[in-house]
């Protein structure tokens, strides 16, 4: 049985302003109507003797991914919360861990869960090379076989000619990502092949290799599966020892140092969008070279990537740029620049704007809510419930709520009354009231909620249940 463990737990800075930290691009439909994440589990749909996915997250993203795995109804075995993300070397110890819990050897096939693959086919086919492979007790990569000179990726050389993609190859060398000049000769002499951070191998075996080489990650992990914690679909490790674990990548800390390791060619189309630009190259461009997505007007405008979320994006005289609009943020960028976004995200945070963190819209595991108006002592926000999906029981110590029913019926607890809500119905919810907001209906309760007083902070929540789990 082969394990797919879907690594999810990536920040995605370079894809700011869509991207951000608690939404990440892995959770948005950049290239299809499905999420990245969501399209990385469902072309895992015709492999043989593959079980359901083991999710390796960030805490903060679990009902995300949860949701998004119950959308695409591809249920996971299990959603483990890396309570601190320590890079992937950690992260697969984790997933290893837990698939030895139930199987004694299996196979993990190690996938992120923000790449494009074009060619899913292709994909299945190498899986089946490595697998064969993989179950010798080899610890394979796979390589995509580059079709341009590429400096933003990391490159293997491998032994041999790939003369024939139906097998895996010694590896000799990984090396980091090279300038222009070295990367325009490795791609000349057909001896290197791209980086892609997907594996399979026996989990026994990566944890033998990642003891030997990386003792203090192997350390740090086992101790915090062995304390680990769960409710509902979620496992979470100890924190306190998981925190402990150095922060390395499985190259760094195994497959560069391990014994028989090779490299398997992939050419399916591979691309993992580390930036805008890489969405322009995979993009469905015009006559000029354009890439459109929202509501966009162009004159004069030649190979550029157009993204507009929520209002028209009008543009004249453009030429390889990048223009990306969301409710709260433009981002205009040349092409060639487009991996200095991640130095605007950085600034964003030490300003102290949540403008790196959050959207507009936010969401949660009940549904999601948006800004639309905020000033001194009172906000408005515009909130969604999905259907039969409750909020938490809470108080707030510094502020009241209005609630305008707009759309679907609401079941309001408020103190000690329980009543039902309709279309263009209010209530009021004083300061220090206990309260919760539920939806009865089959559709989705939408609703406008005014908050007035003198702290508006989201972390004035004081939960007294909560359906899921949740103490903050």
């Amino acid at each position: 049985m082969i394990v797919p463990v879907i690594l999810s737990g990536g920040s995605g800075s370079r894809l700011w302003p869509l991207s951000r930290e608690l939404h990440p691009k892995q959770f948005l439909p950049l290239v299809e109507e499905r999420s990245m994440l969501q399209q990385t589990v469902r072309r895992l749909d015709g492999l043989e003797g593959v079980g359901q996915p083991l999710v390796v997250c960030n805490e903060e993203h679990r009902f995300l991914v949860a949701e998004q795995l119950r959308r695409a109804d591809r249920p996971p075995s299990v959603i483990l919360l890396e309570p601190e993300g320590r890079n992937t070397a950690p992260a697969i110890a984790l997933a290893a861990l837990h698939a030895l819990l139930d199987q004694e050897d299996p196979l993990l096939l190690v996938l992120p869960a923000d790449h494009v693959i074009r060619d899913e086919e292709a994909l299945r086919r190498a899986i089946a090379t490595a697998a064969q492979a993989a179950a010798q007790g080899d610890l394979i990569t796979f390589g995509v076989v580059p079709d341009k000179v590429e400096i933003g990726y990391g490159y293997i050389r491998f032994a041999g000619t790939p003369d024939d993609t139906s097998r895996a190859y010694p590896v000799a060398e990984f090396v980091e990502k090279p300038d222009f000049a070295t990367a325009e000769g490795y791609v000349r002499c057909g001896e290197y092949l791209w980086n892609s951070g997907m594996f399979v191998f026996k989990a026994a075996r990566y944890l033998e290799e990642l003891e030997r080489h990386a003792p203090a990650i192997a350390a740090a992990c086992r101790d915090a599966f062995a304390k680990r914690s769960g409710d509902r679909d979620f496992v979470r490790p100890d924190a306190v020892c998981f925190k402990s674990s150095p922060a390395d990548s499985v190259d760094f800390a195994v497959m560069e140092k391990a014994d028989r390791v090779k490299v398997v060619p992939l050419s399916a189309g591979w691309n993992d969008v580390g930036a805008w630009s890489a969405l322009w190259q995979i993009g469905k461009q015009d006559a000029n070279g354009n890439v459109m997505q929202g509501d966009v007007l162009i004159e004069d405008t030649r190979d550029s990537y157009l993204h507009g979320s929520s209002r028209l994006i009008a543009t004249v005289g453009l030429r390889d740029c990048v223009v990306v609009e969301t409710a709260d943020a433009v981002l205009v960028a040349h092409k060639d620049r487009v991996q200095e976004v991640k130095k605007l995200v950085t600034q964003l945070k030490t300003d102290g704007r949540t403008e790196a963190t959050l959207h507009r819209r936010v969401y949660r595991p009940w549904g999601s809510y948006e800004g639309v108006d905020q000033a001194e002592r009172f906000q408005v926000k515009r909130i969604t419930v999905n259907p039969n999906a409750s909020l938490s029981l809470q108080m707030h110590h510094h502020r009241a709520e209005h609630w305008i029913v707009v759309r679907g019926t609401a079941r309001v607890t408020r103190g000690d009354e329980v009543f039902l809500l309709g279309e263009n119905e209010s209530t009021f919810i004083p300061l220090g009231v206990r309260h919760r907001l539920e939806n009865p209906g089959k559709v989705a309760l939408e609703l406008i909620e005014v908050q007035s007083g003198t702290y508006l902070g989201e972390d004035d929540i004081v939960r007294f249940d909560d359906v899921y789990g949740r103490d903050s």
